[in-house]
């Protein structure tokens, strides 16, 4: 999955479409990922305890990656993302528009 943690992306599909957003979670192994602030649904919890209220909680539930596109850091589009191997043998993340490196792991 090209699309990691603590990326920001722009959502081009869906009721939020437009949006920019965080990446909070990924979940590689269904191909979906949680931003924060996006595809917030109401979840109703019961109470747990005699005397205690139910209550209504915000959560942010997870959509497929396929609906958002990486904005680089660099010139702030909106972009696809390819990988370069460097001299060092590492392999990095790059911006199909810019061509500059996006954020390595340090």
């Amino acid at each position: 999955m090209k699309i990691r943690k603590n990326d920001t992306v722009l959502v081009i599909s869906g009721k939020d479409r437009g949006k920019k957003g965080k990446v909070t979670q990924t979940l590689p192994e269904k191909k979906k990922i949680v931003v924060e602030g996006m595809n917030k649904r109401i979840k109703h919890v019961r109470p747990r305890r005699e005397g205690e209220k139910g209550q209504r909680v915000e959560i942010f539930a997870p959509f497929g990656v396929s609906n958002v596109k990486l904005v680089c850091g660099k010139c702030g589009k909106a972009t696809r993302v390819g990988y370069k191997i460097l001299k060092n043998k590492k392999k990095v993340r790059i911006c199909k528009e810019c061509r500059e490196v996006i954020n390595i792991k340090k």
